[in-house]
């Protein structure tokens, strides 16, 4: 193998947006990501489809039974104001709209999986106070011209009407359905081109404060620093890097023993939901004080794979971000600064364990496997201590 061969093979890969432009993350293999070790009970899954009318769903907003998740849309897929005023061009022209996929809560709410831009659009030209948005002022109508410009109330009552009594078909999976099955299954809808990530299911499909402290963590000074403002916020893998942090935190490494990573990170998000406001920031505290220390130690190359005979910076790791935040979290402040004073040797001792297969292979390819994870955290354990002890 020539040495531009060998460039190449170790060449990360990286997560993409909607629109082709890297996240700025490296793509990395969870093992059994998403899979199953065990077969679902075909018994306990329902999927129910639902027809219902807009004005019983804008009910359904209004009491908080509805959860359109808004953040959970990529900024790159937000639709036009053209785009929204065509899905209600379409609606008053008697046009069947796609079906919308929701998963019903244990409360009997909905959670929207996909449909939500169409739903928001529709929102917004109805009811935006439900959504706190600005009205949707119809534009470039492609057949009914004579109304743009118009808001709902503009419009003749009769179109009123017709626009609050029209049937949405939506496709329910009902509160019996093990959580696991629901993700298995809206995984496979790929209605929109590209399918969702996991982060963004496990955000629309795990409602609670969980979801309030991850947006919260990956827009903070301390993570944009940390990351060198490096990560995009689209399809929400900042988001999944804080709650890999967390999750490891909650559970020490050595306690995890699933070979299903995605199992392990919706456990955290649920425990997440339970836990007083004291712990939440003991969190976010801890949180903190890693990405700062993350800095101080590996500067600009935190979280990024680093090799002896390439200079430049490597794209953001999922798995070097949990396993270099959590360790060093665990450090005194008195030990973070000495490793801070021995930048150089970290750095050094570093790209030598990139040169081991093991440990190479433990961040990238089935990370999320009990062995993998293990290696991982007692290697960087080992390597600061080795550096300490010098």
């Amino acid at each position: 193998m020539t040495q531009e061969e060998k460039r190449a093979a170790t060449e990360p890969r990286v997560e993409f947006d909607d629109s082709g432009r890297s996240t700025g993350i490296e793509r990395t293999e969870d093992a059994n990501n998403g899979g199953r070790t065990t077969p679902f009970d075909p018994n306990r899954i329902e999927v129910q489809p639902r027809n219902t009318t807009i004005s019983l769903l804008l009910q359904r907003l209004r009491r908080g039974a509805l959860d359109l998740a808004p953040d959970f849309q990529r900024q790159a897929g937000i639709w036009s104001e053209t785009n929204q005023s065509r899905l209600i061009e379409s609606i008053l022209l008697r046009i069947a709209l796609p079906t919308i996929y929701a998963a019903e809560n244990e409360d009997e709410s909905w959670a929207v999986i996909d449909g939500v831009q169409r739903l928001t659009a529709i929102t917004r030209f109805v009811d935006p106070t439900a959504i706190d948005a600005e009205p949707l002022r119809l534009s470039h109508m492609e057949y009914l011209a004579e109304y743009d410009g118009c808001t709902f109330e503009d419009l003749p009552g009769r179109l009123q009407t017709r626009i609050l009594e029209t049937e949405l078909v939506i496709l329910l999976i009902r509160r019996g359905t093990p959580e696991e099955a629901k993700f298995n299954i809206f995984a496979r809808i790929n209605t929109s081109g590209l399918p969702l990530s996991r982060q963004e299911l496990r955000h629309a499909l795990i409602p609670g404060q969980a979801r309030d402290l991850l947006a919260e963590l990956a827009v903070s000074d301390d993570f944009l620093e940390a990351t060198a403002h490096s990560v995009s916020p689209d399809r929400m893998a900042g988001r999944e890097m804080c709650l890999r942090f967390l999750a490891f935190t909650l559970t020490p490494p050595y306690q995890y023993v699933t070979q299903n990573f995605d199992d392990f990170l919706r456990a955290a998000m649920h425990r997440i939901n339970k836990l007083p406001e004291q712990e939440l920031d003991n969190l976010r505290t801890a949180f903190r004080y890693a990405m700062i220390a993350s800095e101080l130690v590996f500067g600009p190359h935190a979280f990024r794979k680093q090799f002896r005979d390439r200079a430049r910076r490597f794209p953001v790791n999922k798995a070097l971000f949990e396993v270099q935040a959590v360790t060093l979290s665990g450090l005194s402040p008195d030990e973070i600064v000495t490793l801070g004073h021995q930048q150089d040797a970290v750095s050094s001792k570093f790209k030598e364990l990139m040169d081991d297969p093991a440990f190479y292979d433990s961040i990238s390819s089935g990370t999320g496997s009990a062995a993998t994870v293990a290696y991982r955290f007692q290697s960087l354990k080992d390597l600061f201590q080795e550096v300490l002890d010098a």
